[in-house]
């Protein structure tokens, strides 16, 4: 991943509404989520969702599908892992990590 896309994503991940969504994405997987259903679910005024899953499709946080009339948005898991990757990329100065939690690195 580019710098330019890791910071498109973080920048689009950045703002709480954005995010909740991104994550309720995350946890219905594959199938996804229409806008409207998305709405109900994060309480997420329907007036702003439009605006939120664009940013998030623009930012290909998100993807996003015709279904007969619906549109529906799921969580683009390759961007997502491609962000965590750059973003662990140099982690523990090449060594692989003990725990995430504790932030320790073992030495090989």
């Amino acid at each position: 991943m580019k710098s330019k896309n890791a910071i498109s994503a973080l920048l689009a991940l950045a703002q709480e509404s954005r995010l909740v969504i991104f994550r309720t994405l995350v946890q219905v997987g594959p199938s996804g989520m229409s806008a409207g259903k998305i709405g109900q679910v994060t309480e997420i005024a329907p007036s702003s969702i439009s605006f939120h899953m664009k940013e998030l499709v623009n930012a290909e946080m998100v993807t996003a599908r015709k279904d007969g009339r619906f549109i529906i948005y799921t969580a683009n898991f390759d961007t997502m892992s491609e962000l965590i990757a750059f973003l662990t990329e140099n982690c523990c100065g090449g060594n692989p990590c003990l725990s995430t939690s504790t932030q320790t690195c073992v030495t090989i």
